[in-house]
Formats: C-alpha cells, sequence, structure tokens
C-alpha cells in the first residue's frame, strides 16, 4: 500500500499513468469492450484491469493523479448508444459527475459513435478494464500536463 494513492490504483495501471506524455490516450472499458484484442494493439501492448469496480470508481481512482488535457475539446469522450446518440445512460451520467469533481468544473466529456471509439482505442496508449456490467461504461481520457510549482516570492 502507498499512502495517498488509489488502493485501485494498481503496479500495473499506476506504471503506465506515469509512463504516458502529454496527448496520450487512456480507455477506460466496461466488461462487454473487446479489451483484450484491443489493447494488443495500443501502445502498451496488453491489458491492464481494475477488476471488481465501476467505471465511475476506476475513473476516479485514475482523475486523482491523472491530469486531462485543457488544451483540446475532446480529453474527455464517452461511447454513444448505437441508434441514440443523444441519450446519456446513469452510467455515462455518473462518470461525468467524477471528472467534474476532479477538475473542479463542469467539463465537456464528448460522444462518440461506437466504431470511431474503437478506432481511437487502438491507437490509445492503454485499455484498462473494469468490472462495469451496464453497457456503454466505456471512456476516453487525454491526459494533460501538470504545471510547475509556483515560485516562491
Amino acid at each position: 500500500m502507498l499512502k495517498g494513492i488509489n488502493p485501485l490504483l494498481n503496479a500495473d495501471v499506476l506504471y503506465a499513468l506515469r509512463a504516458m506524455g502529454h496527448g496520450d490516450d487512456l480507455i477506460i472499458a466496461d466488461t462487454n469492450f473487446p479489451s483484450d484484442a484491443t489493447a494488443r494493439q495500443t501502445r502498451l501492448g496488453k491489458l491492464l484491469r481494475i477488476d471488481n469496480t465501476t467505471s465511475a470508481e476506476a475513473a476516479a481512482a485514475i482523475l486523482s493523479v491523472y491530469p486531462l488535457d485543457s488544451f483540446v475539446d475532446d480529453a474527455a469522450a464517452r461511447m454513444e448508444i448505437v441508434g441514440s446518440p443523444d441519450e446519456i445512460p446513469p452510467v455515462q451520467r455518473e462518470v461525468q459527475e467524477v471528472i467534474d469533481a476532479a477538475e473542479g468544473r463542469a467539463w465537456t466529456m464528448l460522444p462518440i459513435e461506437r466504431y470511431a471509439f474503437y478506432e481511437r482505442a487502438r491507437k490509445a496508449y492503454c485499455v484498462i478494464q473494469t468490472g462495469e456490467r451496464r453497457f456503454y461504461g466505456c471512456f476516453a481520457f487525454r491526459k494533460g500536463v501538470v504545471a510547475p510549482d509556483a515560485e516562491p516570492a
């Protein structure tokens, strides 16, 4: 255990989050997403897991150490519901609340069509599969930067 680090963030996930650079994407995937096959095509090349959690719980753990990219409009994205792209299911509303809380403000989470989401996932740095069983618990987060500490007066 480490002090101040969410215990859901296992060693493999922490390694990937630390190794990622500005502009790299990570995917949070539900249990129905083709995570293993997709993860093999990512930069990391292997599937990471945060088991027995919801997408919102995993997102909260990740966003406790991971900055979202404030320079782009699509730093947080969700998979659209097929045939109902404007519908936002409870799992996505929960993750939206987590993002807003982590960023300290309302943050726009953009919808991505299902197959476009798969393509973004294949180009991501890594895929993290959760235990989320609800449909459409899939999200893309683009890594931002950590600003330097303020200069002493």
